[in-house]
C-alpha cells in the first residue's frame, strides 16, 4: 500500500492526500512533520534527505516534492484525466502547480504566518497588508486565466487545481479583506462541491 509521510494539516501533504482521495487509491498516511516530528530521524532521513514531508514510499519507489509526487500519481493513476494525454493540455494543467509554488503560495505565507505562526502582540500589520496586496495581485492572475475556462486546464479537471486549491482555501480561510475576484470565486465553489476536497482541505486551519 502506498505510505504518505506529513501532517494532514500540511499544505503540501494535502496536495497528495487530496489526489490519492479524487482517485479512490488505498494510501497510509505517518503522522510526520511540525509538532510530531520523524522528520530529523535517521529513518526518515534515508528516505528523504531534506527531512520534508511529503514523502512517499509506493511499493519501495521513494518520492518526494510535493508537485513531484502529485504529478507522480496523476500520471501512474488518472492518465487521461488528472494527467491529460495531449501533451498542451498537460502542460496547461502543469504549469499551475509550479505557479502554486513559485508565486502563489510564496506571497501567502507572510499572511499565513501571522495569523496561525505570530502572537498578535508580535504580527507586523504593514507587512500583513504588503503580502494580501501581492497575492491578491497573483490571484487576479488566475482570475483572469479563469475566464471561460472551468478549471485551469479548462473543461477538465486536473493535477494544477489540485496544487493551486489547496492554497486558495487558506486565502478564502485567513480573516483578511478579499477583493471581488469572481472567475476564482466561481472556480473555488466548483472545488468546494467536490467530496475529496471537503475531506481533505477545507479544515481549520492550524
Amino acid at each position: 500500500m502506498l505510505k504518505i509521510w506529513g501532517n494532514a494539516d500540511s499544505i503540501n501533504v494535502q496536495k497528495v492526500l487530496w489526489c490519492c482521495e479524487e482517485l479512490a487509491l488505498p494510501y497510509e498516511r505517518i503522522d510526520a512533520g511540525r509538532h510530531y516530528g520523524v522528520v530529523n530521524t535517521a529513518e526518515f532521513r534515508r528516505l528523504n534527505p531534506n527531512g520534508l514531508v511529503p514523502t512517499i514510499d509506493d511499493d519501495g519507489f521513494v518520492v518526494w516534492e510535493s508537485g513531484t509526487v502529485l504529478r507522480y500519481l496523476a500520471a501512474k493513476h488518472a492518465a487521461g484525466s488528472l494527467w491529460p494525454d495531449d501533451v498542451v493540455a498537460r502542460a496547461e494543467a502543469d504549469r499551475w502547480i509550479d505557479w502554486s509554488n513559485s508565486t502563489l503560495w510564496p506571497a501567502m505565507v507572510p499572511i499565513f504566518r501571522a495569523f496561525l505562526r505570530t502572537p498578535e502582540h508580535e504580527r507586523d500589520d504593514n507587512a500583513v497588508e504588503a503580502a494580501r496586496r501581492e497575492t491578491r495581485e497573483a490571484l487576479a492572475v488566475l482570475d483572469a486565466h479563469l475566464e471561460g475556462r472551468a478549471f485551469v486546464g479548462g473543461e477538465r479537471f486536473t493535477m494544477g487545481d489540485i496544487a493551486l486549491g489547496c492554497a486558495v482555501w487558506r486565502w478564502m480561510t485567513l480573516p483578511i479583506e478579499r477583493d471581488e475576484l469572481p472567475q476564482v470565486q466561481r472556480w473555488f465553489d466548483a472545488l468546494s462541491k467536490r467530496e475529496a476536497y471537503r475531506k481533505v482541505v477545507m479544515l481549520p486551519l492550524v
